[in-house]
C-alpha cells in the first residue's frame, strides 16, 4: 500500500512543483494589475473571466471526465478510438457553439451585463475559449500516460508567455485591459501547438459512435454537474455586480485570489489523484489507501489555513519599491481570505469523496449535489451580500463547498464505503475552529499583534502533534522511506 501512496506523492510532487512554479508565476499578474489598473477596471476584467469560465464548461460537456474514465479502463476502441472521437466531437461542437455567439455579441454583451464599448473584448474570450477547448483532450492524453513532467512543462510555457505579453502590452506599449485577453489567446495558441504531436500521433479520421454513445452516457452528467461548480466558483462576481458595482467585484476578487496557496495545494494534489484513483480502484487495499489520503490531506491542509490566515494580511502590505502584493486600494478586503481558504480546503475533500463516483459509475448523482451546492451559493449570496458585502460573498462560497462535499460524502459511503478517519480529522477541524474563534476576536478587538499570531501557531501545532497525529504510523512512513532511500542507493 505505501508503494502505491509514494506513486501518488510522486506525481503529486512533480505537478505540485510545476503548478506551484505555474500558478505562481500567473499570480504576479494580480500585484501588477491591482498596481495598475483601478479597482472598477480589474472588475470588468473578472466580470467577463467569471463568464468565460462558465461558457468553458458548456464547450466541453462532460466529455473531459468521460475521456478519463474509459481512456482508463479501455472497455471500448483502441487508444485511437479513445482519444479521437472526444476530440472530433469537442472540436464540433465548440466551433458551432463559437459562431453563435460571434453571430449574437451584441445581444449576449448586453444580457451579460456588459457596456457595448467592451463588446470587442468578447471576440478575444471567444477565440479563447475554443482554442483552449481543443486542447484539453490533448493534455488529459499526457496525464494519463503520467507524462506529468511534460504535461507541467507545457502548462508554464502558456503562463509564461502570457506573462510576458502581459508586461509588454501594458507597460511598453501601453495598452489597457484588452492586453489581459489578447495575451491570454496568445497563451493558448502556444499550448495548442505544444500538444499537437500528442495529437497527430492519436488521432485518426474515425468516429466511434458506440463508443461516443457511452461516453455521452458517462459525461453528459458531468455538464451541468461541470456547470454547477463553475456557478460556485464565479457566480459571486455577476451577483456582486448587481448588488454592489465594478469598484466592489474588483476588491473582492483581488482579495479572493489570495488563497491560491490553498488552491495551488489542492490542485496538484487533484491532478495526480484522479489518474492514481482509477489506476489502482482494484487493488486489495485501495479502500484503505483512500482513507489515509483522506487524513493526510486534510492534515496538510489545515497547516496551510492556519499559517496563510494568521500571516497573509502581513504579506499583502508589505511595500517593496513602493507596490505591494495587491495595491492598497484593494486592501479593504483582505479579511475575506481565511473564509477563502477553507473553502478551497473542503472543496479539496469533495475531490477525494469524488473517487466511488468514478470508481462505481454513479455519476447521475453528481448534478444533483453539484446542482444543490450551486443553489445554495446564489441564495447565501443574495442573503450576505446586503449584510456583510464581500464577506458574505466568500461565505456563500464555503458554504456550497461544504454543501457538496458532505453530498458526494453520503453518495460514495452508499456505493462505495470507505472507513474515513472521522475521529481524527474531527479532532484536526476542531483545531481550526479554536484558532479561527481566537483570531476574529483578537482581529475585532484590534488586539491581533504579530506576537499573539506566533503563538497561536505554535498551540496549534502543538494541539496536532499530541491529538490528531499517530505517531507509530509516522514511523512506519519514515521507516518505509528510508528503505526506499536505501533500495536506490
Amino acid at each position: 500500500m505505501f508503494d502505491k501512496l509514494k506513486e501518488l506523492t510522486k506525481d503529486t510532487a512533480i505537478y505540485g512543483i510545476s503548478t506551484m512554479v505555474g500558478r505562481f508565476l500567473n499570480f504576479i499578474l494580480v500585484p501588477f494589475y491591482t498596481n495598475i489598473f483601478a479597482p472598477s477596471d480589474y472588475g470588468i476584467v473578472q466580470l467577463l473571466y467569471a463568464y468565460l469560465a462558465i461558457l468553458n464548461i458548456v464547450f466541453i460537456y462532460g466529455l473531459d471526465s468521460a475521456y478519463l474514465k474509459f481512456a482508463a479502463f479501455k472497455d471500448i476502441g483502441d487508444d485511437k478510438d479513445n482519444f479521437s472521437t472526444p476530440y472530433i466531437a469537442v472540436f464540433a461542437t465548440s466551433l458551432l457553439i463559437s459562431l453563435l455567439i460571434v453571430i449574437n455579441v451584441n445581444v449576449i454583451g448586453t444580457s451579460f451585463g456588459i457596456s457595448a464599448q467592451y463588446n470587442y473584448l468578447i471576440y478575444l474570450a471567444i477565440a479563447i475559449i475554443f482554442v483552449d477547448a481543443n486542447a484539453v483532450i490533448p493534455f488529459l492524453k499526457l496525464r494519463l500516460e503520467r507524462r506529468a513532467k511534460i504535461f507541467s512543462l507545457f502548462k508554464i510555457i502558456n503562463i509564461c508567455v502570457n506573462i510576458f505579453l502581459n508586461l509588454y502590452l501594458i507597460l511598453v506599449l501601453k495598452w489597457g485591459i484588452e492586453a489581459v485577453f489578447v495575451s491570454n489567446l496568445i497563451a493558448t495558441v502556444v499550448s495548442l501547438l505544444l500538444v499537437s504531436p500528442t495529437i497527430i500521433k492519436n488521432f485518426k479520421f474515425k468516429f466511434h459512435t458506440l463508443l461516443f454513445k457511452r461516453m455521452i452516457k458517462f459525461g453528459l452528467p458531468f455538464l451541468p454537474a461541470g456547470f454547477a461548480v463553475m456557478l460556485v466558483q464565479v457566480i459571486d462576481v455577476p451577483i456582486l455586480q448587481k448588488l454592489t458595482d465594478l469598484k466592489t467585484v474588483g476588491i473582492y476578487k483581488a482579495n479572493y485570489k489570495l488563497g491560491i496557496f490553498m488552491m495551488l495545494f489542492v490542485n496538484m494534489f487533484q491532478y495526480a489523484w484522479q489518474p492514481f484513483f482509477l489506476q489502482n480502484a482494484k487493488d486489495p487495499s485501495a479502500r484503505e489507501m483512500f482513507s489515509k489520503v483522506l487524513t493526510y490531506f486534510v492534515l496538510v491542509g489545515s497547516i496551510l489555513l492556519i499559517v496563510l490566515s494568521l500571516f497573509i494580511n502581513d504579506v499583502a502590505q508589505i511595500k517593496i519599491a513602493g507596490y505591494s502584493l495587491i495595491g492598497s486600494q484593494y486592501w479593504s478586503g483582505l479579511n475575506i481570505i481565511p473564509i477563502v481558504l477553507l473553502a478551497y480546503l473542503i472543496n479539496g475533500m469533495y475531490v477525494i469523496f469524488s473517487a466511488g463516483i468514478y470508481i462505481e459509475e454513479k455519476s447521475i448523482y453528481v448534478p444533483i449535489i453539484t446542482g444543490l451546492g450551486a443553489l445554495v451559493n446564489v441564495v447565501v449570496n443574495f442573503v450576505l451580500i446586503p449584510v456583510l458585502n464581500i464577506t458574505g460573498a466568500a461565505l456563500a462560497t464555503l458554504a456550497s463547498y461544504f454543501v457538496m462535499a458532505l453530498g458526494y460524502y453520503y453518495v460514495t459511503q452508499k456505493f462505495y464505503k470507505v472507513k474515513y478517519e472521522l475521529k481524527r480529522i474531527g479532532h484536526i477541524f476542531l483545531a481550526v475552529l479554536l484558532v479561527g474563534i481566537l483570531f476574529y476576536y483578537l482581529h475585532s478587538t484590534g488586539n491581533l499583534y504579530f506576537y499573539y499570531k506566533v503563538i497561536l501557531l505554535i498551540l496549534f501545532s502543538l494541539y496536532l502533534y499530541f491529538v490528531a497525529v499517530n505517531r507509530n504510523e509516522i514511523k512506519l512512513i519514515r521507516t518505509k522511506y528510508a528503505e526506499s532511500r536505501r533500495k536506490k542507493k
